[in-house]
């Protein structure tokens, strides 16, 4: 078992000289943005009656 420490250890020595410290921890305040909408949603919002001009679907492409 003190084999198994010593080569743990060793292994844990190896790895530090290689990969060094972690970076730091990046805060959640800084990983989000908040950004402004417009009222009434724009040119990007959801309209049903328009959504079947971007479906998608091979047998359809192929016209089968």
């Amino acid at each position: 078992m003190n084999k198994e420490f010593t080569s743990d250890a060793a292994a844990a020595a190896v790895r530090q000289a290689r990969f060094g410290r972690l970076p730091e921890r990046i805060r959640f305040e800084d990983m989000t943005q908040e950004v402004e909408v417009e009222k009434g949603g724009g040119a990007t919002s959801y309209n049903p009656e328009g959504s079947w001009q971007h479906y998608s679907c091979l047998a359809f492409d192929l016209g089968l």
